[in-house]
């Protein structure tokens, strides 16, 4: 009998098997393959030689892609690009912010796979969690908890406090490996701080570092429904001004992400992308994290399927009430169906341009198939509000409440009678563009559609708002007098001097303006509003000479400050992951009224291919100048 052979060494070839697997900008020094694709190693026996048809060796070797895509140019975007953009503004000003996800720098994949083994289901229970970590359903979940630190020393502190001396104003960050290197140097301490598109874009980071395709995805006016009625109230004064401390709010931009995964816990065809929210707004199972929630399951209002569905969907697709608040009493003013969820977007395949994505989460606004989905989620609600819980089934059972059609808390769709049809029409018109530290004018524009005159009192007002919804006070009243003639059009010039909004203004750098009008001798009233969000002047990045690979590189950094006054502890951050081995921060000190200037830095690229270069400035004044510029590195003749 032949004797049995002896394995003297095993050559797993990382350097090889990792170039075809594309993990060759983690490492090579050790073994990193993806899912279902063949890779290579070589034994070497101790006492003697293999031979075939007499000798066998058996792998026992289990795989199941899940979260296979099989588009090329997807994957390259949503597994393989280390940067990206992340949109922000408003639904009339949509701006991308540029992002390095870097989740092939450095220590990255070692800090991703310590996150798994911080979180509380590895500490709880290690053998099961790691048993289960090839399911990225459960992964995604544990990811996504461990992005924040609400349960755990997870990944980010957030804070909407617009207080922030001890740490940094989520609007500096431009990339996520400062943010996990942070966290891992500090002994897995929550790092300071961290917003929506911060949260979203760590995840991204980490789930593309996993192998999970992955992309950031913005909502605009976005719904943050809490009582589950698919109804967000909003409450006035009678000035205009919108009211704080409320349950409901429109945030005016909200950053989740979508990972493409199988999904065989749900029906056939709900496998796809599927929205994750690492923000901490509600628990699920007990834990802050939302999904995975399918977005086919979004689109049709299957809102009783896994996870958090009911929650997502009323971020895209919930009403809006507008109430006024009067003597302690409320007045429905109207109801808006199409105000919440708008412009959804996410960054093009293999381009800077922007992809709006809005018909994946629901279809046409005001068509019958959009009303006919949503009132299919709101009796799924009720039934589920009856039989346990508004959030999947993941909350505790609330006590049914009675529906009144007149509740503002109401399950039903209050519709509109003939005597609220409006005969006057109110809409704000900006006249120039909206600058930082310049003044803002705009024009309040008033229409009779009637064929009688009318008498107009409009109360006009602008209060800072953060991108949550929360307003600040207001910091600018006005009373407008305006007399129209039957199908008379007017404007009712404005204006709010930089003075007036400079000291109240919030790092989202957003303004609401209101007007409420009533009609002499009339109950009815008539409200408008618009956000105007402020611009500055982009950071302009010149790239000085060819770069390639292992060679010096010059760039040029070429900044101002925008204001009509001096600005102090200026800092300037520059990045990029294959050409900066660390975050570039100069300290730039006090810079002038309008002044312009530019710093040159140099850097020798060590990897080759598209590249990304991103930089930010604050100081006192200003928190979030950014800019960016794309590089084609070459490599080294």
């Amino acid at each position: 009998m032949a004797q049995g052979l002896e394995v003297a060494l095993t050559d797993l070839q990382s350097s090889r098997n990792n170039v075809q697997h594309h993990t060759e900008e983690i490492t090579v020094d050790h073994l990193l393959v993806r899912r279902g694709q063949a890779f290579s190693l070589t034994l070497y026996f101790r006492n003697r030689g293999f031979q075939p048809g007499q000798d066998n060796i058996i792998f026992v070797v289990e795989t199941d892609d899940a979260v296979y895509l099989d588009s090329e140019p997807q994957r390259q975007e949503y597994v393989m690009n280390d940067y990206g953009f992340i949109y922000q503004g408003n639904k009339n000003w949509i701006r991308p912010s540029p992002w390095n996800y870097g989740q092939f720098e450095e220590k990255i994949i070692d800090i991703c796979l310590q996150l798994l083994d911080k979180s509380l289901h590895f500490q709880t229970d290690p053998a099961t969690d790691c048993a289960l970590r090839g399911s990225p359903v459960y992964i995604s979940r544990v990811v996504c908890a461990m992005i924040n630190s609400n349960d755990d020393n997870g990944v980010l502190n957030g804070n909407w406090s617009e207080n922030y001396t001890d740490g940094a104003n989520p609007a500096e960050w431009t990339g996520s490996v400062a943010i996990l290197k942070q966290w891992h140097a500090t002994g897995c301490q929550p790092v300071r701080y961290g917003q929506c598109w911060v949260f979203a874009a760590v995840m991204c980071t980490v789930m593309r570092c996993l192998g999970i395709p992955t992309r950031v995805i913005t909502n605009f006016d976005s719904g943050h429904d809490t009582d589950g009625n698919l109804i967000i109230d909003e409450y006035y004064d009678n000035t205009g001004r919108i009211l704080g401390n409320k349950k409901d709010t429109i945030w005016n931009f909200h950053v989740w992400n979508e990972c493409w995964m199988a999904r065989k816990d749900l029906p056939p065809g709900y496998g796809g992308w599927q929205v994750l929210d690492a923000t901490p707004q509600e628990t699920s199972n007990g834990l802050y994290c939302c999904g995975p929630a399918s977005v086919r399951a979004i689109k049709e209002g299957e809102v009783d399927l896994n996870y958090d569905t009911p929650f997502v969907f009323s971020m895209v697709n919930a009403d809006c009430m507008s109430w006024l608040v009067q003597g302690g009493k409320e007045q429905k003013l109207h109801q808006d169906t199409s105000s919440v969820g708008n412009f959804i977007s996410t960054k093009s395949i293999q381009s800077d341009e922007r992809d709006d994505i809005t018909e994946n989460y629901k279809y046409e606004e005001g068509s019958l198939q959009e009303r006919q989905v949503f009132l299919k989620a709101l009796q799924k609600l009720k039934a589920r509000r009856f039989h346990g819980s508004r959030r999947g089934a993941e909350l505790q059972p609330s006590r049914p409440t009675p529906l009144s059609q007149d509740s503002p808390r109401s399950l039903d769709v209050p519709s509109l009678r003939p005597s609220d049809v409006v005969q006057v029409s109110l809409k704000f018109k900006l006249l120039d563009p909206p600058n930082m530290g310049q003044d803002i004018s705009f024009a309040l524009l008033a229409l009779n559609m009637s064929s009688q005159f009318k008498d107009l009192k409009v109360n006009l007002s602008a209060q800072s708002l953060l991108h949550d919804g929360n307003p600040l006070p207001p910091f600018w009243q006005d009373v407008a007098f305006i007399t129209l003639s039957p199908q008379e059009a007017k404007a009712y010039p404005c204006k709010i001097s930089y003075s007036q909004y400079s000291q109240y203004l919030s790092t989202d750098k957003l303004i609401r303006i209101s007007a409420l009008g009533e009609e002499k001798s009339s109950p009815k009233k008539i409200l408008v509003n618009k956000i105007i969000t402020l611009s500055y002047p982009s950071i302009m990045i010149n790239v000085l000479g060819a770069a390639v690979v292992n060679q010096p590189l010059s760039i040029q950094v070429i900044f101002s400050n925008p204001l009509s006054e001096q600005v102090e502890g200026c800092v300037l951050t520059v990045e990029g992951s294959g050409l900066f081995k660390k975050q570039q921060k100069i300290l730039l000190g006090v810079l002038k009224p309008q002044h312009r200037a530019s710093v040159i830095l140099e850097t020798i690229p060590f990897k080759s291919g598209q590249r990304q270069i991103q930089a930010n400035m604050r100081s006192n004044k200003f928190k979030d100048i950014k800019g960016y510029r794309n590089v084609y590195v070459d490599f080294a003749l």
